[in-house]
């Protein structure tokens, strides 16, 4: 297991300060800057998780983000109980630190039932083992970007991702907003089914803004544009076995008013949908 997966796991070890209060550190993660949007996500549906019979998971959550998050203090999280019905439970998230919000989330748990079932299928896309890993890609330009980025740009990450049509990272064209790319964890195996759904939350947060940039020929690395998640909703379908390759099939129909609209539909390797996911982002030009 590398270091970096090991931190992601750790960081779903939440301290239970009672009456429904867990303590998460704000460190690790994708950036060094301030805390990535999936670590909080994750992080909070695992407090929600954790008072929550674990025979109702989780099927649907709905967070948004109201400050960024320092990587140098603790979070806290107060999680109500708002309703445990006969089927369904449903929490009610805050995220704090240093005495203000910085996330409040809504999450909702059913025991799960036999019903009716259909799908849409997933893209026909090469598979992972003809890609290039993100790490192998970012090494490779490093020497294009800024110095002051370049520490985080190569920073070892617990998600292993390869894209099914990566874009330059400096001058990409302007391209479709579709996007596809395999993602997975290996040290998920062996996790339970609620460590699961939170690894899976992180990764559902990795790349899905982008999708908004493609049209434009934007990336993060130019200096151009400001961005920042202001909501982020899930929706699980099946259970996740996230040390396999998944497919992340992502598009952005709509961007206006310095906002987008992004959405993703994860995929097991075997073409079931496991999640799909929906943002909107900040877009403003800088």
């Amino acid at each position: 297991m590398n270091e970096s997966a090991a931190n992601l796991l750790n960081l779903l070890e939440l301290e239970s300060k009672g009456s429904d209060i867990f303590h998460g550190t704000g460190a690790g993660g994708e950036t060094s800057t301030r805390i990535f949007g999936g670590h909080v996500i994750a992080q909070s549906l695992m407090a929600a998780c954790m008072t929550v019979p674990q025979d109702r998971p989780c099927h649907s959550l709905h967070a948004y983000f109201l400050r960024p998050g320092s990587t140098s203090l603790p979070v806290e999280y107060q999680v109500e109980r708002s309703r445990n019905g006969r089927g369904f439970s449903n929490r009610r998230v805050i995220a704090v630190q240093n005495g203000k919000q910085i996330l409040n989330m809504t999450a909702s748990f059913h025991l799960p039932r036999e019903g009716w079932t259909h799908q849409h299928p997933m893209p026909d896309v090469p598979g992972p083992e003809s890609l290039k890993e993100r790490a192998e890609l970012r090494a490779e330009a490093a020497h294009l970007i800024n110095e002051a980025q370049r520490t985080d740009f190569q920073r070892d990450r617990p998600i292993e991702i390869r894209e099914v049509a990566p874009r330059d990272f400096i001058n990409p064209e302007p391209v479709d907003d579709h996007a596809n790319m395999w993602f997975r964890m290996k040290a998920a195996q062996g996790a339970d089914p609620r460590i699961q759904q939170c690894v899976l939350a992180y990764a559902s947060d990795l790349n899905l803004l982008a999708a908004s940039l493609r049209p434009h020929g934007l990336t993060w690395f130019q200096g151009r544009v400001a961005t920042a998640s202001l909501d982020h909703a899930i929706w699980f379908h099946a259970p996740i076995q996230f040390e396999k390759w998944h497919l992340y099939s992502m598009d952005s129909p709509w961007a206006g008013s310095e906002r987008s609209f992004n959405k993703g539909a994860i995929y097991s390797r075997e073409g079931k949908l496991v999640a799909s996911v929906t943002q909107e982002a900040l877009l403003r030009a800088i």
